[in-house]
């Protein structure tokens, strides 16, 4: 087999073995991107130099067998709103472009503690503003099912690179979808996690009270590997979490059944508008999990039609004011040709920022500004509250929640760019996540005129190794995440 075609367990079990060293494995993934991303556009850089250095720092562990751990010497990739020390790292912003930072982001401290080794940064919409990585201010990253079609979005480009075989693993970030919508539509599993379980210290903020990091990998399995590397308590971020992380690939490995779980099935997300083949594939993965031993009931979320309104007026008021830093001053772009300094900041913002960005800070701006903060921002706050509080309620029903990551497979390149609030809409079952802070996988379950349909699995605060389990399980029932694009095999 290709080094590409291996699982992150299959690969660190060559690595330990010394039967493959990192440095062969970082070069295989190297020349394997340089051969084919030119067609997809996964990367916006990649840091050969520092990879080969990482990977034969990991060599070397390797050899004497000290401070080895499961990703030593495995390769992976990380998005671009992700802080990398001395590596571009560019949120797909004209504004940042050549932006490099003093200092690595917590969860890239953590894999590079573990050995891992980063071959670069993945493509996305700017300043992660987007459904489908056509907002990047570079280039349009293509799904690996189908060059036509988009990858998703915010992170399609870190979607892209795993379900392409051009990184075991990568990194996302998920403000309202952007890890379980590419993983979804590209076809392999990505967890959206609790949030303040994975520490957000140095990743470029989108939407402060929503921003949750990720990992993306063919399998539950993998995903657990990283998690456990990622994941606790940091005190450079005041929204970690304390609790202790849990050894989730070893729970995994004891996992046998589903027996005791209930799942809830929403009814607000079996609707009009959903694709019949999604809606059959999800029902069938369902029948699946209940033949694992858990039992499906029917609960009720039922400001789950305010979810899209409430969360784009949060989200267009954080981002307004976290991207007031980008002012040509301090760091990144500056157009200085002007006449004075208001003429700097509206230069340099005109400049840098693409238009989906531009249209959110104007929108947001206007929504805290006098007279229109109560009636916009403070509303969708306490609407917010009700959709949180319907989560609390079923769970106290049921343990977790199965739906569609999305009401459609990938869409084509060019469809609904021209239309925003069409766009908007692709995030109809994934924001909800977002707003009530709790964790959510997404797991291929089929397909749908070729192109992958993904399952979103929900639960409580702090739930992710109950999650894991139940993708875990229905991915040794099922072969879908086994499954590759045409060029798998370029």
């Amino acid at each position: 087999m290709e080094p590409h075609e291996l699982s992150v367990q299959e690969t660190h079990e060559l690595l330990a073995s010394r039967k493959i060293s990192a440095e062969e494995l970082t070069r295989a993934y190297l020349e394997r991107i340089q051969r084919l991303d030119p067609k997809i556009k996964s990367y916006v850089t990649v840091a050969e130099e520092s990879a080969i250095e990482q990977a034969r720092a990991a060599d070397q562990r390797l050899k004497t067998g000290e401070g080895v751990t499961p990703l030593t010497g495995i390769p992976y990739a990380a998005k671009d709103s992700l802080s990398t020390r001395g590596i571009r790292t560019t949120c797909s912003s004209k504004i940042l472009e050549n932006y490099k930072p003093f200092y690595d982001c917590t969860a890239i401290k953590k894999l590079k503690s573990t050995g891992a080794v980063l071959l670069g940064k993945n493509n996305m919409d700017e300043f992660g503003m987007g459904s489908s990585t056509e907002n990047s201010g570079f280039f349009t990253t293509r799904n690996p099912w189908n060059f036509d079609y988009v990858p998703g979005g915010s992170s399609g480009g870190s979607a892209a690179a795993v379900a392409a075989g051009l990184a075991p693993f990568t990194l996302g970030e998920d403000t309202g979808g952007s890890v379980r919508m590419p993983a979804s539509f590209c076809g392999v599993t990505g967890l959206k996690t609790t949030y303040g379980r994975v520490s957000r210290y140095g990743l470029l903020p989108l939407v402060s009270s929503f921003d949750t990091i990720g990992p993306m990998a063919r399998s539950a399995y993998d995903v657990a590997l990283v998690l456990e590397a990622i994941a606790g308590h940091d005190p450079k971020d005041s929204t970690s979490r304390i609790e202790s992380i849990q050894h989730y690939s070893e729970i995994l490995k004891k996992t046998e059944s589903l027996r005791g779980l209930r799942i809830g099935i929403p009814k607000e997300y079996f609707v009009e508008g959903l694709d019949a083949e999604i809606d059959a594939s999800i029902r069938a993965a369902i029948k699946q999990i209940e033949g694992l031993g858990a039992q499906a009931v029917e609960v009720s979320l039922p400001h789950t039609q305010y979810a899209i309104p409430v969360y784009y007026l949060i989200l267009f008021a954080e981002a307004s004011s976290n991207l007031a830093k980008y002012d040509g001053i301090r760091f990144g772009l500056s157009e200085r040709n002007g006449e004075g300094l208001l003429d700097v900041y509206l230069k340099t913002r005109e400049v840098g920022f693409g238009a989906e960005t531009k249209r959110r800070i104007m929108l947001g701006t206007f929504a805290l500004s006098a007279g229109y903060y109560d009636a916009y921002y403070l509303k969708a706050q306490k609407v917010r509250t009700l959709i949180r509080q319907d989560f609390e309620k079923a769970f106290e029903t049921c343990d977790a929640l199965i739906t569609p990551v999305a009401p459609t497979t990938a869409f084509r390149i060019g469809e609904k760019v021209s239309n925003p609030l069409d766009m908007y809409l692709s995030d109809v079952f994934s924001v909800e996540v977002n707003m009530a802070g709790i964790p959510a996988l997404s797991v291929p379950c089929g397909f749908s005129n070729g192109l992958p349909i993904g399952m979103q699995i929900m639960g409580p605060h702090l739930s992710e190794e109950m999650l894991l389990r139940i993708g875990y399980m229905y991915q040794r029932q099922t072969d879908w995440h086994t499954k590759h694009p045409p060029c798998w095999n370029d």
